[in-house]
């Protein structure tokens, strides 16, 4: 490896462990701050329900989006997914404690569909950001 390539590793390592280390400073109740941490860009909607919210983010025509749980506690199935139009979905989906994603998705101007899950509750966007 030459210099630059271990640099860049270097880096990375480092910008992994400062957002490991802004999560752990987060806890419980600060979804916003911590979905920041997690997706790039600028907030452009909360999708709030029962037992939960999708926080999503946009930047440079990229839509990034993270399931957050309102109450940490065990386990449970928590899933997001983000769909550009005409393209098919990424989701993260599993038994998690805390949120599920982040799933980053190239729209450029397309229509978007992201959905959440924790749970019992969900939540669907429907066709947004066109």
């Amino acid at each position: 490896m030459d210099k630059s390539a271990i640099r860049r590793h270097m880096a990375l390592g480092v910008a992994v462990l400062t957002a490991s280390g802004l999560l752990s400073l987060a806890g419980p109740g600060t979804g916003t701050a911590e979905a920041a941490a997690l997706c790039a860009g600028r907030q452009v909607r909360t999708l709030p329900f029962s037992t939960g919210s999708v926080q999503i983010y946009k930047k440079r025509g990229y839509v990034c989006a993270v399931t957050i749980r309102k109450r940490q506690g065990a386990r449970t199935y928590m899933s997001v997914s983000v769909r550009a139009a005409r393209a098919r979905p990424a989701v993260d989906k599993g038994r998690f404690t805390h949120h599920a994603g982040p799933v980053t998705v190239h729209v450029g101007h397309r229509c978007v569909l992201v959905k959440g899950t924790v749970g019992s509750g969900s939540v669907s966007s429907g066709w947004i950001l066109c």
